[in-house]
């Protein structure tokens, strides 16, 4: 019996150091430590020899298979080693992957850039609740119940005097409700207008509205104010025009349009062959809205302008679907970073 274990012990560390992968070792476990593995035929043959030799033999044996689970764990540990090296490594010849990072929605940066621009002419920002009531939403701007310019907003109603406002105009006659002139700010805001969605029109969109009361405001600064303002957004070669409009709360009124920057005025599907782009609408805010608001309209006079986001982003960017603006598409989105 000791012979054979002097035998095994060393047949054991022979082929341990000829195992070279994980597949090996586990052909080393099966031939040596497993349930049929030739140490436990030596535990069997224990059965055979002389009862006072068993101790001494019994007591071999298990040294014998202290020492060859020691060979495999010492392998196995040297092999997993091995095997993290490897995957560790790295080739720095190979070109570097490109990190996504996040951007701004392209309304943002739009919307940014205009609050950027008037503010630094003197405006400040002001804030309204997007649910309103009729009174602020039309009344008060000169919108009387039975008036056919209600009929150029269609409107999400919430009950017979609550709805989704159609405009961010409700917020002037707030404004001026609680301040008293000089009163200079502009509104950005969403809206909600109940439109068929297609690609050049949606039930929710952004604005940007402009209020500025103080004694002896004229249209000639209302002008100034515009131009001023589109040759920072648009460039200082842009030429403009102001066509009379309509709008109830203001009068006189007027809608702006600049060259288009796409075509340089020659004429091209996005202006329709025109040359020009229609930026905003804007008046002289019309005596009436004063009454509402407790302003007297013999020594106050001011100015209102309105813009939508939405069309100044497409138009900027060359987008010919209003709908991909709210899609939250991660690949039109990247494009902006």
């Amino acid at each position: 019996m000791t012979e054979k274990i002097q035998e095994l012990r060393r047949l054991a560390s022979m082929e341990i150091a000829a195992v070279q992968d994980l597949e090996d070792l586990d052909n080393f476990r099966i031939k040596f430590l497993a349930r049929k593995g030739f140490i436990a035929e030596l535990f069997d043959e224990l059965r055979s020899i002389p009862s006072e030799d068993r101790p001494s033999s019994g007591k071999a044996l298990n040294e014998l298979r202290l020492f060859v689970q020691t060979l495999f764990d010492q392998r196995k540990r040297q092999l997993g080693s091995g095997s993290t090296k490897r995957k560790e490594m790295l080739d720095l010849t190979l070109p570097g992957r490109a990190r996504w990072v996040g951007s701004q929605h392209p309304l943002t940066q739009t919307l940014d850039e205009i609050k950027r621009i008037f503010f630094r002419m003197g405006f400040s920002i002001a804030t309204g609740p997007e649910i309103e009531d009729d009174y602020h939403n039309f009344e008060a701007l000169n919108f009387p119940p039975d008036h056919p310019a209600r009929d150029m907003q269609d409107t999400f109603f919430i009950s017979e005097k609550i709805l989704l406002r159609t405009h961010t105009s409700p917020v002037q006659i707030r404004v001026m409700e609680n301040q008293q002139p000089p009163v200079r700010v502009i509104i950005p805001g969403r809206v909600y207008r109940n439109e068929t969605i297609s690609s050049r029109s949606y039930c929710l969109f952004h604005q940007v509205e402009g209020l500025y009361v103080d004694k002896g405001v004229s249209f000639s600064e209302l002008k100034g104010t515009l131009v001023t303002f589109a040759r920072q957004f648009y460039g200082s070669d842009l030429k403009y025009r102001f066509r009379p409009s309509y709008f109830p709360f203001t009068e006189p009124s007027a809608e702006m349009d600049i060259t288009c920057f796409l075509c340089k005025g020659r004429g091209c599907r996005v202006c329709k062959m025109t040359g020009w782009l229609e930026i905003l609408g804007c008046g002289m805010v019309d005596p009436n809205v004063y009454k509402f608001v407790g302003y007297d309209p013999e020594q106050y006079t001011g100015y209102a302008f309105g813009m939508g986001i939405e069309r100044i982003t497409m138009l900027r960017y060359g987008i010919d679907d209003i709908r991909i603006l709210f899609e939250n598409d991660v690949r039109f989105l990247r494009q902006f970073s």
